[in-house]
């Protein structure tokens, strides 16, 4: 991965691993990788080829073979007062979705491409669409550092379909980029340029955040109102519990909770469950 070694604190590719984001906390709780810089300034990157166990949202498995999809995590340090914030922290799940949009794009204009051919979006609260179909997903986990208490690892682990067949698609519901967009260089070289553009994109936009939460949460509110899949649509979100909740997702929250109003016209604040776009 030359380009995003370029850019990136360091760099962790290996051929095959159960999950990227279970190798990236192995490696900072033991020492064998140093956290990167402080403040989102520095992000490291782990890689594989195969991931045999990823782990998606409320325990889902993201497999992924060679050739096929990006599987990577990505590491940055924040101020745990930061991570640990409840009114802000549900942005940085949101961060890490624009950050691979941003490199998405990015990486699309390499290849003389229009992204807005792909009709690239977010779906609430951590899922990348293309052509109302889902084409990655994201997993952030917080990770303490051994000997600091004022700052912790956020592990982001990002997967993108690249270039898996229309025959072996994981669901109905997902694609994969090259479905979509012709003349695109292999799976390999794919994931370098868009493993670099996220990179870059993190370190600028997790720094601005650190700088100022409030004020950053704000402006991704309204920036995530402008591609946010969820928004308008009904919605069935289901809980741990088991209990489901149908409605309409009527507003993101200063919070980066979502509101979805039910059939009887009341009111609900949805912080973290599986919520699906119903078909129309």
């Amino acid at each position: 991965m030359p380009r995003t070694t370029e850019v990136a604190d360091n760099v962790i590719a290996v051929v095959e691993t159960a999950s990227t984001n279970t190798l990236a906390r192995q490696m900072l709780r033991d020492g064998t990788m140093a956290p990167p810089a402080d403040g989102g300034a520095g992000v490291a990157v782990v890689a594989t080829d195969v991931q045999s166990a990823g782990r998606g949202r409320l325990e889902r498995t993201w497999v992924s073979a060679p050739g096929e999809s990006m599987t990577c995590s990505y590491i940055a340090t924040l101020p745990a007062g930061v991570i640990a914030d409840g009114s802000v922290n549900g942005w940085l799940t949101v961060i890490a979705g624009f950050a691979a949009l941003d490199a998405l794009r990015g990486a699309l204009a390499e290849c003389g491409v229009a992204s807005e051919d792909c009709g690239l979006r977010l779906k609430w609260p951590n899922d990348l669409f293309c052509q109302g179909r889902k084409l990655g997903g994201i997993l952030t986990e917080m990770v303490p550092l051994p000997g600091r208490d004022d700052s912790a690892a956020l592990v982001i682990g990002i997967g993108i379909n690249l270039a898996i067949p229309a025959d072996r698609l994981p669901t109905e519901q997902s694609t994969s980029l090259q479905l979509h967009v012709q003349g695109l260089p292999d799976a390999r070289t794919l994931r370098d340029m868009i493993a670099a553009h996220i990179v870059r994109s993190l370190s600028s936009r997790l720094s601005g955040f650190v700088a100022d939460p409030h004020a950053a949460a704000e402006r991704l509110r309204e920036e995530t109102s402008c591609v946010c899949w969820t928004l308008g649509r009904r919605v069935e979100a289901r809980f741990t519990d088991g209990s489901v909740l149908t409605g309409t997702a009527t507003a993101l929250n200063a919070d980066a909770s979502l509101s979805v109003r039910d059939d009887a016209g009341e009111n609900h604040v949805v912080h973290t469950a599986d919520v699906g776009v119903l078909p129309l």
